[in-house]
Parts: structure tokens; C-alpha cells; sequence
């Protein structure tokens, strides 16, 4: 891995972490000249697209490929065209919305992903079969996820953008994506993290309530569009395969929890434990979820919406990835900025998250606003950008500590 991709990466997020400060803003004050809607476009492709998917990446690339295969100039040029892209979805998205050059550069992001998808399932050789049989199902359900956005143009030009067919196949993007390519992505690179031996049988127990229950939770999303009992039963199910899948998972790992954990500084602790807290609030949301009539008005009421969806992305995936960095030494804790970084972007994660729920639960007991919570919102989520460019300076700087036998520098 090059120091110079894990930069990229941070500031691609500090890049979308401040869209989303503006977005809060926008809600306090008035900000002429920006259209929200394209904002939110742009804010929502460079945090997926710039931070977890080339993060992802880079530790595919580091992990899974061998040394000889990394060796291959078409790594390195592939992290460039899909930054490219990435940078153009910065400019464009906020500009113009879902239009020809936001398309484009978006087109090329997928094209990349599928250069990466075929790259990866040649060359890579993860050292365990529980590795590489999530690692290549997160990369299958990376291209699934596709289809998605390939069925969105014949679903306007034939249906229009008001038809329910247009959002089930926005809804059948991300639900892969968060739930399929990044989360099993993240579980082989977790995996990968604890170098024990895993049983094989409760491992093939787990790895197929995990897909099964990926696969019928998309019901959820379609219940929102197309009302019919039926996609309620279907996410029942899924969310209780999901749940025996969680616990068969914290069975596997339980026997190496302690011997993995005492290898881990007290930064790293945290975060990983702040990563693994995260999934089982998701896991606990989603059985809640199932309480007739919740899963209509969790989707109506916007603050719980966007809640889950950084719950997903800052509290599981972000700290997840953020683990792996720090217990590597991609990102030395000790350097005092990168300290400071985690701590503020925690702590604005964690308390934009409280509001955002209580908000919401203040709204589904009809009890109105919170007393300025736009303010104290954007208040909060300052920490967000903050944490994330004291943790960029820190990488940059040289306190950085980077492993010559971990990180070649370009």
C-alpha cells in the first residue's frame, strides 16, 4: 500500500464529511447558489465511493494480493482512474445533479470496480477459506449491486422518475452495497485481522445465514414502494437469519476475542469496540424494526433514516476501517493529531447520532422539534470534518509512523 492512497482516502472524506456540514447548515441558514438536492448527491458519492470503497482497496491490495502481484502497475494506475472519477463526482454532482458528467464520471467508477472485482478474484490469495469465500462473495455482491444503476435509465425513459421502480433500483444499489460489498468486505478483512483458526462448520453456518438474510432484508426497501404483506414476511425472515447469523458470528470469534484484544493499544480497543457496538445497535434496530407498522414510519420519518444510514457507514464500516488502520500502523495512534482526529470525530459521530434518534423519536410521539436541534446539530457534526483533517495532517506529518515493510511510499 502507498502512503499517498491512504491520504487520498482521508481526504476524500474530510471532502465529503464537510458536503455534510454544509447540508447542516443549510437547514440553520440560508445558503444561496446551492442546490441541496445536488449537494446531497455529491456529499453521498464521495463518502461511499472516495472513502469506503478505496479504503476497501487499499486493503484488499495490502492483504489479499500477494507481493509478487502488487508488483503490477495496473494497481496503482486503476487507484488513480478511480480517484479521477471520484473527483470528477465531487465537482459534478454538486454543480448538476444526476446529469451528463456526473453520469460519466460515475459510469467510470463502475467500469473501475469491475476492472478491481476482476483483478482481485485472479490475483488474490487469502490465507484462510473463510477469507477468501467472503472476500470474493462481497466483490460478487459489489457487481450485483449494479444492476441497480444499470436499470435506472430504461426505468425513467420507460416509467419516469416518479414510478416505484426508479427507487427500488436506488433502493437495490445501496442495499448491496452497505450490506453486501462493504460489510462482508469488512468481515474477510476482520477475519483476516484475527489470524486464528476458525471452526469450518459454524463458519459455513454463519456465512449462510449472512447472504440469506443480506438477500430478503432487500424486501424492506421494496415494502416502502410496493405495498404488499408479503415483503413483510420476507424481511421478517431475513432480520431473524441476520440475528442468528450475528450470533453464530460472536460464537466464532469468542474463543479468540481475548488473544486478539490483547494485542490491541488502547486506541485500538476502543475503536474496534466502537465498530463491533455499532453492529449490534443495527442488529437491535432492525428487530425493532419488525413491530407492525415501524418499518413504514422508520422510513417516513427522515431523522431515523438518516440515523441508520450513518450508523452503517461512520459507526460499523468507518470504524471497522478505522481499526485495521490504526492496528496495522497505517495510522499511528501515538502521533498526537491522529489522537485528537479519532477522539473529535468520535465524539461528533456519537453525539450527531443521539440527536438524530431522539429527534426522530421525539417526531413519532408527535412531539415536535427538539429546541434548536439544527443548531446544536451542526454544532456536533463540526466534529465530523474536524476529527478527519487533524487525522490527515497527523498521516502527512512526520510524527506519522509508516512501516517500511507495511507501506511503500511513493
Amino acid at each position: 500500500m502507498k502512503k499517498s492512497w491512504l491520504l487520498i482516502c482521508f481526504i476524500n472524506f474530510f471532502i465529503a464529511a464537510l458536503m455534510g456540514l454544509l447540508l447542516r447548515l443549510m437547514y440553520v441558514a440560508p445558503v444561496e447558489r446551492i442546490n441541496f438536492q445536488f449537494l446531497l448527491h455529491g456529499h453521498s458519492h464521495v463518502a461511499m465511493l472516495g472513502w469506503v470503497y478505496l479504503m476497501l482497496y487499499c486493503f484488499i491490495f495490502h492483504f489479499f494480493i500477494p507481493k509478487e502481484a502488487q508488483q503490477k502497475p495496473i494497481y496503482n494506475r486503476l487507484f488513480w482512474i478511480t480517484e479521477f472519477a471520484v473527483v470528477g463526482m465531487m465537482i459534478r454532482f454538486p454543480m448538476e445533479g444526476y446529469a451528463l458528467f456526473s453520469i460519466a464520471f460515475s459510469t467510470l467508477h463502475i467500469f473501475c470496480s469491475y476492472c478491481f472485482c476482476w483483478l482481485v478474484w485472479k490475483d488474490s490469495k487469502p490465507a484462510s477459506v473463510p477469507e477468501k469465500q467472503l472476500l470474493q462473495t462481497a466483490l460478487l455482491f459489489m457487481i450485483l449491486s449494479t444492476i441497480g444503476v444499470w436499470c435506472l435509465g430504461p426505468v425513467v425513459g420507460l416509467l419516469g422518475k416518479a414510478s416505484p421502480f426508479y427507487q427500488i433500483a436506488i433502493q437495490f444499489f445501496l442495499h448491496f452495497q452497505f450490506n453486501g460489498w462493504f460489510l462482508i468486505a469488512i468481515l474477510a478483512l476482520f477475519f483476516h485481522q484475527i489470524k486464528a483458526e476458525i471452526n469450518a462448520n459454524q463458519f459455513r453456518l454463519f456465512y449462510f445465514l449472512l447472504v440469506t438474510a443480506t438477500i430478503l432484508t432487500l424486501a424492506l426497501p421494496v415494502s416502502w414502494y410496493v405495498s404488499n404483506p408479503i415483503f413483510y414476511w420476507i424481511n421478517s425472515l431475513g432480520v431473524i437469519l441476520q440475528l442468528l447469523s450475528f450470533l453464530v458470528f460472536i460464537k466464532l470469534i469468542r474463543p479468540h476475542f481475548s488473544s486478539f484484544f490483547i494485542r490491541l493499544k488502547k486506541m485500538e480497543k476502543t475503536v474496534y469496540g466502537f465498530a463491533i457496538g455499532s453492529l449490534t445497535i443495527k442488529v437491535g434496530i432492525q428487530l425493532v424494526v419488525l413491530l407492525p407498522g415501524l418499518g413504514q414510519i422508520s422510513h417516513q420519518i427522515r431523522n431515523f433514516v438518516i440515523g441508520y444510514i450513518h450508523l452503517c457507514m461512520l459507526g460499523i464500516i468507518t470504524g471497522f476501517l478505522l481499526g485495521f488502520a490504526l492496528q496495522n500502523t497505517f495510522v499511528n495512534s501515538k502521533n498526537i493529531l491522529v489522537s485528537w482526529g479519532l477522539k473529535v470525530f468520535l465524539f461528533g459521530f456519537i453525539v450527531t447520532e443521539f440527536l438524530l434518534f431522539l429527534q426522530g423519536i421525539y417526531l413519532f410521539l408527535n412531539q415536535g422539534a427538539l429546541p434548536l436541534y439544527q443548531q446544536y446539530l451542526f454544532l456536533a457534526s463540526i466534529g465530523l470534518p474536524l476529527g478527519l483533517l487533524l487525522m490527515a495532517i497527523g498521516i502527512n506529518g512526520k510524527q506519522s509512523h509508516f512501516s517500511d515493510e507495511i507501506i511503500t511510499i511513493e
